[in-house]
């Protein structure tokens, strides 16, 4: 559910009561344990922390205009969401945020970066500041480079190869090839001459001994 706020202040002054105050406490502790560097605003209708553009101009590379995100914080229709950049497509950081939350007794409903839950009690807070605490932006901008590059190694590798031939045209999908016009041509006037030729061998005259 995004939100046309423009500022946080105003997305969170937008909010029901109870869900405002859940939220403030999780922002509070993410920005309690974000790294130097990191920046808060309003993304995709949601609360932002990103990578500023003036420290990695490229952005983010599905939309360059956008900042490179790093976490995000939003109330949904059904639950509050937190989502952190920091445990998607890294096996070790997942296992630790995983098991970190279930010693905390509380039932984790996450994807594959999403963490969701209803009421703040059902927050494990001490273990998303923890999450995000651990990961300093220089670490999150190499590990972010090394998976784009990862990603592109891999569709070149995958990407199906056009087989050519000696000229560099490219052949066709099926070997078989269908007769051409001579090739009808010829089959039509062997069909036509095949009576008459039979005809033929009928008139000869039998030799008489």
């Amino acid at each position: 559910m995004q939100s046309k706020a423009a500022t946080v202040e105003q997305y969170i002054a937008e909010l029901p009561s109870d869900r405002r105050e859940a939220v403030s406490a999780v922002r509070q502790v993410i920005l309690k344990n974000l790294s130097d560097g990191f920046e808060e605003g309003m993304q995709y209708g949601m609360i932002g922390f990103y990578v500023p553009h003036r420290l990695y101009p490229a952005g983010y590379h599905c939309d360059p205009t956008q900042p490179l995100t790093f976490a995000a914080l939003a109330s949904q229709k059904n639950h509050i969401s937190v989502y952190l950049t920091t445990v998607y497509g890294r096996p070790g950081e997942e296992q630790w945020f995983r098991a970190a939350w279930e010693k905390t007794g509380k039932k984790l409903d996450m994807g594959k970066s999403c963490v969701r839950f209803r009421k703040l009690e059902d927050a494990a807070l001490d273990v998303i500041g923890e999450a995000i605490r651990r990961v300093s932006l220089e670490t999150y901008v190499e590990f972010y480079e090394n998976s784009r590059q990862s990603s592109s190694a891999k569709g070149s590798q995958s990407a199906p190869k056009k087989k050519t031939s000696a000229k560099g045209s490219v052949k066709p999908a099926s070997s078989k090839k269908s007769p051409g016009k001579s090739q009808k041509a010829v089959k039509k006037k062997t069909a036509t001459n095949a009576p008459k030729k039979l005809a033929a061998k009928k008139k000869t005259p039998k030799s008489n001994r």
